[in-house]
């Protein structure tokens, strides 16, 4: 209960707070750090699992995991992000597909909707690859059909001129950086999907997809969905906000 005053009385206002459910989840000796709504969700609906971007944590998807209620949505924060763990190697496309392995085998999920967003695409695919009969659905969103290596050089560069000048070196460590940029090999993601996908790409110049690249997921699903936003770039839920979440929800309708 919040209470604002004014000039004759006191205002009280009911502030509704979500009730989350925060583990640590073990993959080996590594905490995975996992947000759950599992408390206010409809059982009945399918759940969304979330793999957040390159330096994101579960924490900055609460509000996603409100707007979506009552579907429950879990979302992990990758090694090396958030409250998870940071261990000195192991930074691979595979070492990140099985954090996200780990908290979809420990939430005893059976069959869910994915979402990626950014290098957290890669991480979905990569799952996707290895647990097609898991999934119910996936949503790919401003990334290729990729797993990318890391420039020489990339990790100092993205550190000290993102990481550090936008505050995240709290939300992600500068060793997890120097690991991806150390460990990360190319590949691309060229498995037949038959389950229903849907690929959200920005317009602007700072989109991370090409037309070349809707091309390759078109081999991947040929009955592909694909939904353009004109007036975002790569950051498309919180350039247009509505638009995001409403084409989410018509694509998960259960």
């Amino acid at each position: 209960m919040v209470m604002y005053k004014n000039r004759s009385k006191i205002i009280e206002v009911e502030v509704y707070v979500m009730d989350i459910t925060s583990n640590i989840i073990m993959n080996g000796n590594i905490g995975i750090h996992m947000l759950d709504s599992i408390k206010e969700a409809n059982v009945g609906l399918v759940p969304l699992v979330i793999s957040p971007g390159l330096s994101e944590t579960a924490e900055e998807y609460m509000d996603f995991m409100e707007i979506l209620l009552p579907r429950r949505v879990i979302v992990l924060s990758y090694r090396g992000r958030g409250q998870s763990d940071t261990p000195d190697r192991g930074y691979a496309l595979e070492d990140h597909v099985s954090d996200l392995a780990a908290v979809v085998q420990q939430t005893h999920l059976e069959r869910f909707h994915l979402l990626g967003y950014s290098r957290g695409v890669s991480y979905a695919l990569g799952y996707a690859e290895q647990n097609r009969e898991r999934l119910r659905s996936l949503i790919l969103v401003d990334y290729p059909a990729v797993h990318k290596q890391m420039e020489k050089g990339w990790a100092e560069a993205y550190i000290n001129h993102y990481l550090i000048p936008h505050q995240r070196t709290s939300l992600m460590r500068q060793q997890a950086v120097r690991g991806i940029g150390r460990e990360s090999v190319a590949c691309e993601f060229a498995m037949g999907l038959q389950m229903p996908v849907l690929v959200m790409r920005g317009l602007e110049s700072d989109s991370f997809v090409s037309d070349k690249d809707l091309d390759q997921y078109r081999q991947i699903q040929p009955n592909l969905q694909i939904r353009h936003f004109p007036s975002s770039g790569h950051d498309i839920r919180h350039s247009e906000p509505n638009d995001y979440y409403e084409t989410i929800a018509a694509f998960l309708h259960d």
